[in-house]
Order: structure tokens, then C-alpha cells, then sequence
């Protein structure tokens, strides 16, 4: 699958009811790859966070095209390589990193800061017990380190969306902190 707009979250469900957040996906990124490596059985769960445009490509097809173009067969494994950085990174952060660093961690991620460390899309609007979840804590502490970024001017409510934030880059310090 391939996301032309919006953003995808990916989670995988434990065996006892447990979900972990695996990955959020923006515009230009695909999931279901693992269908080109013989893989039957889906392992992760797509959820479209915003409106999403997402266009089904054939395995068969993608296979053709990594095989036949160059430029694609490129750009398909760069696109891979910085995926898998990413939800390395992830992993590190969430076994060794305090709530506070996750929380702000997962927010630049969710505001979609690009490599200038630069906003590129709003900040979704997402419930604190599904950011509780994702960060395998609590609602109390997420509601409590919310209040304290935004005391802090890390963050701010958004007057124009209702419930929305707004994510500085002065957050940015919280997650760059050793």
C-alpha cells in the first residue's frame, strides 16, 4: 500500500489484548511490504490517523517495477532504510528513555517535524489515553507532563482546532537532552 495523502499508524496487537504503536506513516510511505518478502500473514494494523488517500499496489507489480526501474528499486530501498532507522530509534527510546522523553518524542513525530526540524503537517487530534497506551504509561502521566510542556512553551492549545496542539521546536530540547 502506498500512502498518496494523510497519515497511517501502525500497531501490533500482544496476545493478551496489549497494543504497541510500531510506526506512524505520512504521505509517500508505504506498508504491507512485507508481502514482497513472502510474508502471508499481516502482522501490523493500519489505521488512517487523518484523511487518507491510499492506493493498493500489487505485489506482483511492485516486484516487476523494483526489478525493471532503477530509480524505483533506489528509492524504494532508501524510503526502507530510513523506516527502519526510525523504528530502531523507536525501540531504543521506548526501553531506555524516561515518559517525558517518549511523550515528546512521539508529539515531534506526530507533528510530522522533518530533518530541518521544521513542522511539516498540524498535529493530529489524538485522545491522551491513546497516547497513554502508545507510550505504555498512563493517562494521569501524560496529562501531567502535557500540562508541564505547555507551561514550559513547549507546546499550546490550538484556538483555530478544537482540542488540537500546537508543537514548538523548542520541544525539541527535550528530546535532544541526555
Amino acid at each position: 500500500m502506498y500512502i498518496r495523502k494523510g497519515r497511517v499508524s501502525l500497531t501490533v496487537t500482544s496476545r493478551d489484548g496489549r497494543e504497541a504503536l510500531v510506526g506512524v506513516l505520512n504521505a509517500g510511505a508505504f506498508f504491507g511490504e512485507g508481502a514482497l518478502a513472502g510474508q502471508r500473514l499481516r502482522r501490523a494494523t493500519a489505521r488512517a490517523m487523518t484523511a487518507s488517500t491510499i492506493a493498493m499496489v500489487r505485489t506482483s507489480e511492485m516486484r516487476r517495477g523494483l526489478h525493471e526501474e532503477t530509480a524505483l528499486s533506489d528509492w524504494f530501498r532508501t524510503h526502507m532504510l530510513a523506516r527502519n532507522t526510525r523504528i530502531e530509534e523507536d525501540l531504543v527510546g521506548q526501553l531506555f528513555n524516561r515518559c517525558e522523553k517518549r511523550l515528546a518524542r512521539m508529539l515531534l513525530l506526530l507533528a510530522n517535524f522533518d530533518e530541518h526540524h521544521q513542522v511539516r503537517s498540524a498535529l493530529p487530534i489524538i485522545s491522551r489515553d491513546l497516547l497513554a497506551d502508545l507510550l505504555g504509561t498512563t493517562r494521569s502521566k501524560v496529562d501531567g507532563l502535557m500540562n508541564k510542556f505547555r507551561k514550559l512553551g513547549f507546546l499550546e492549545r490550538n484556538s483555530e482546532r478544537n482540542g488540537g496542539v500546537q508543537i514548538h521546536r523548542s520541544m525539541l530540547s527535550v528530546v535532544l537532552q541526555e
